[in-house]
């Protein structure tokens, strides 16, 4: 599924047309957000989407934010294409919306708050925006690869990272151990977890906010689809960060992934990996 969204030449979308497009996807995850809490801390019918293979749950709270989305994206460009983790991928012009309506659904249902509603818009190459939004909290985290912003209510400022060149001193996470499956895998999160400060267990999406706020240094994962990262691209580099994946390469597509606020301490990590 996921090569049918790619492209060799990826659509143009000029200045003016982007931000009409964030301040759409800040909406849609709002829109989101609406659908998600009325099913928050209530009792709910979990489905497994891997029985018998894993635990990958899935809620009437995931499907009812995705639809909203969709119908949301259809009425205003209908022209454009749509990958969501619950209802699959819907092709269009070339520039496709990434949904993931829930990102962390396994602390959603246990009513904690690390999890997140993903919006991005991608040109057949790399997302040219997305969005991070916590609905409980009405925290907003927008970005377009060159800037990027949080919103809480009435509050409004720019995100930046902040400087961290030791791995040392890194603050690290990654959303669970059990991601890493791999040799290659296991032994490169063993060594990143070695070397930096300290390593935080259950954050899915929200840790890349906080390292886009200036709270974290480092987020290492694996395993990730097209829906669970494209969002969080635009985000981290917009606060001045850096996200690839393990080879320095394009993340967009997912696998394994490597994200920091400082520039430096992505060459140290990235060393650390090759090793």
């Amino acid at each position: 599924m996921w090569a049918t969204i790619q492209s060799d030449s990826p659509r143009r979308v000029d200045p003016e047309s982007r931000a009409e497009y964030l301040a759409f996807a800040c909406d849609l995850a709002t829109r989101a957000g609406k659908a998600i809490l009325p099913q928050f801390r209530r009792p709910l019918a979990v489905d497994n989407k891997k029985p018998g293979a894993g635990y990958d749950p899935v809620t009437k709270a995931d499907r009812a934010a995705e639809r909203a989305m969709r119908e949301e994206i259809g009425r205003r460009y209908p022209a454009h294409g749509i990958l969501g983790e619950e209802y699959g991928f819907e092709p269009g012009d070339g520039l496709t919306w990434v949904l993931d309506p829930i990102d962390g659904t396994r602390g959603f249902v246990m009513g904690l708050l690390h999890w997140g509603t993903l919006v991005a818009l991608f040109d057949g190459q790399r997302p040219v925006l997305g969005v991070i939004h916590q609905p409980v909290l009405g925290e907003t985290f927008a970005g377009d690869c060159a800037n990027a912003t949080y919103s809480r209510g009435g509050e409004s400022r720019t995100l930046a990272t902040r400087p961290c060149s030791d791995l040392g001193q890194a603050l690290a996470g990654t959303t669970a151990p059990d991601l890493f499956r791999t040799d290659r895998q296991t032994a490169g999160f063993e060594r990143i977890r070695q070397v930096t400060r300290g390593m935080r267990y259950g954050t899915d999406c929200y840790l890349y906010a906080m390292l886009a706020l200036g709270l974290a240094d480092l987020v290492i994962e694996s395993s990730l689809k097209p829906y669970d990262v494209q969002a969080l691209i635009p985000v981290v580099e917009g606060a001045g960060g850096v996200i690839t994946d393990w080879d320095g390469g394009n993340p967009a597509m997912g696998g394994d992934v490597l994200a920091t606020g400082d520039p430096r301490l992505h060459e140290l990590a990235l060393a650390e990996l090759r090793n």
